[in-house]
């Protein structure tokens, strides 16, 4: 009998250190534009430097619950700003879970400078739809 507590209290142990750690992400470079300077016409030209500056609309992305669409801002090649245009509002949860997940994934967006995030637990499709909406954005910035 004492040895099946071990065992248990072990594994238990096991699994609490196995869920704490976080994966590691390596900052990527900033966004940069081709140097062929091919334009967008939702985008500023390329400066100097050869880095995109202006607002990208990604595409609408459907997703089981609704539609989600982001707009990202460049500036010297840097994502600036994100801004979602739509997302999924059909009824009242809807709306709280995009008006909990967005922000969230806004944040982790402009600290990561690009569409590589994390889905936000409990608002699965409204992070993917948002993602793949990013990246499309993103996409538009590369020309």
């Amino acid at each position: 009998m004492r040895r099946a507590a071990v065992t248990a209290c072990a594994t238990v142990a096991g699994v609490v250190l196995l869920l704490s750690f976080k994966p590691h992400h390596n900052a990527p470079p900033a966004v940069t534009a081709p140097p062929s300077g091919g334009g967008s016409s939702a985008g500023a030209p390329a400066g100097a430097s050869g880095q995109r500056s202006g607002t990208y609309t990604g595409s609408v992305i459907d997703t089981q619950y609704g539609p989600v669409q982001v707009e990202a801002t460049l500036k010297g090649g840097r994502l600036t700003a994100v801004k979602a245009v739509r997302t999924p509002s059909e009824n009242s949860r809807d709306k709280a879970i995009a008006k909990d997940a967005v922000p969230r994934l806004t944040q982790e967006a402009l600290h990561a400078q690009n569409a590589q995030i994390d889905a936000v637990s409990g608002a699965t499709y409204t992070s993917d739809g948002y993602i793949r909406s990013l990246q499309s954005a993103l996409d538009q910035a590369h020309g």
